[in-house]
């Protein structure tokens, strides 16, 4: 059988999904949608997609679609991916799932009541460096006493990750805290049951702050604290430490070294080093299994509960 599957959204991250997608057996994507038609027939020539609209409702339409993959603006994320399960297919939804807490909620009750897969994009979980360090963790020969994080960019207009002018904004907490607060639970195996946040000026144009810090703690003990900015002229991304009761580990990218700045293989971690097709991977096996995904939106809202605690904070 094979998976058929409807994208949405063809900027910079949507084309990272049809590179992975080209890897996977049994899958195709079939329609394609963006807000620029000519943009989108460009991308749908180039990756040998059939139909294109700029209509997420014409291609749920659809009867063969089983599937659609949301790489949409974070403010659509949770509406869409209520649309697709409605529409009665599969949805995998990047992150972050929602901007506030209620809309994610409501996706996650209507997966219960659909029983369709429906998963969120947290790619930390799938990227072999983390997944290295999971594995650890999962033998008990690894325990974390503190993840010490940093997500930096140099974005002081709104650009996407191709350096193209973007419609709508990013957010620091939504979307960037998101991965580090759905990981380090993941990691230490433990809910947050503690969370402090403090961000810096407002930035006039965006709306948004430019700087913010987060400190998590988990009911096991396990701490974290995360630095993230929009400000930081250097290099880019986010670096991740662990440390804990038997080594100390950093993940930059899809490299992992030791404390001592020892490189460790995690070639042979999983099938391929590509994050989002391990995500993608996982989805499709999810719905051909007919079983929960790893980063299920059920398994991934703790996180969203602590942002919008934080986000109370903030605003508080």
């Amino acid at each position: 059988m094979t998976i058929k599957v409807a994208l949405a959204g063809a900027g910079a991250f949507g084309i990272k999904h049809l590179d992975g997608i080209r890897n996977i057996d049994g899958v195709e994507v079939v329609s394609l949608i963006s807000r620029d038609l000519a943009k989108t027939r460009e991308v749908a020539e180039k990756y040998g997609i059939g139909h294109v609209t700029t209509e997420l409702s014409e291609s749920l339409a659809l009867k063969e679609v089983d599937a659609v993959i949301l790489c949409t603006p974070t403010q659509m994320h949770a509406a869409q991916a209520k649309a697709c399960l409605e529409a009665g297919k599969h949805v995998q939804v990047e992150i972050p799932l929602c901007d506030v807490l209620k809309d994610g909620e409501e996706v996650v009750a209507l997966q219960k009541k659909t029983g369709l897969v429906a998963m969120c994009g947290h790619t930390r979980r799938f990227n072999p460096s983390h997944q290295y360090v999971h594995k650890k963790i999962q033998a008990g020969e690894f325990n974390i006493q503190q993840m010490d994080v940093q997500t930096y960019f140099f974005r002081r207009t709104n650009m996407n990750a191709l350096g193209q002018p973007r419609s709508w904004t990013d957010h620091l907490l939504w979307h960037h805290a998101a991965h580090t607060v759905d990981l380090f639970a993941y990691q230490a195996g433990s809910p947050i049951v503690k969370a402090n946040a403090i961000q810096g000026p407002i930035h006039k144009e965006l709306g948004i702050a430019m700087d913010m810090s987060i400190q998590l703690k988990a009911a096991n003990g396990a701490i974290c604290t995360l630095s993230l900015s929009f400000n930081n002229d250097g290099p880019l991304g986010t670096f991740f430490r662990y440390i804990g009761d038997t080594a100390t580990y950093i993940a930059r990218y899809d490299d992992l070294v030791n404390g001592k700045e020892e490189k460790i293989d995690v070639s042979k971690v999983d099938v391929s080093m590509n994050g989002i097709e391990l995500q993608d991977r996982e989805f499709f096996a999810a719905i051909k299994e007919g079983r929960e995904p790893n980063a299920s939106v059920a398994q991934v809202l703790p996180c969203y509960q602590v942002l919008h605690q934080l986000e109370q904070q903030l605003n508080g």
